[in-house]
């Protein structure tokens, strides 16, 4: 005896086999074997995210650390040197730290900077992924 058993937004039937007592009455117990088909979710396909680019156009490295990060720490930590710190130039960092960032003069620059995409880390390397 077969049987369909549907789910709502399933797309592959799989099989299933059901074993156990059905009982009447509670008088006849009898072994009962039936397969059931139920209909399964099948996962989505993975998809991979491209790897992050290493070069620019021109050839020229890029920083893995990310753009979107250190406008954010430069817009809300900015006077501290917080950005600066992230790309690993400490010594600029604490010097930001002394200033108050030129007195958010250093900040607001750094910040265009890095909004333009034109800053780099500590090796010399664009700040350009925003991820």
């Amino acid at each position: 005896m077969e049987h369909v058993a549907s789910v709502s937004h399933c797309q592959k039937r799989l099989p299933w086999v059901y074993l156990g007592r059905m009982s009447m009455n509670n008088e006849n117990v009898e072994e009962v074997t039936e397969s059931v088909f139920i209909e399964a979710p099948v996962a989505p396909p993975v998809v991979q995210m491209p790897p992050k680019p290493t070069v620019d156009q021109f050839g020229n490295p890029i920083s893995p650390k990310s753009r979107l990060a250190a406008a954010l720490l430069a817009w809300f930590l900015g006077i501290f040197g917080i950005h600066r710190f992230y790309v690993g130039k400490i010594g600029t960092g604490i010097l930001m730290i002394v200033t108050l960032g030129g007195l958010g003069i250093w900040t607001l620059i750094d910040f265009i900077v890095i909004l333009v995409g034109s800053f780099k880390d500590k090796q010399g390397r664009l700040l350009i992924n925003w991820s």
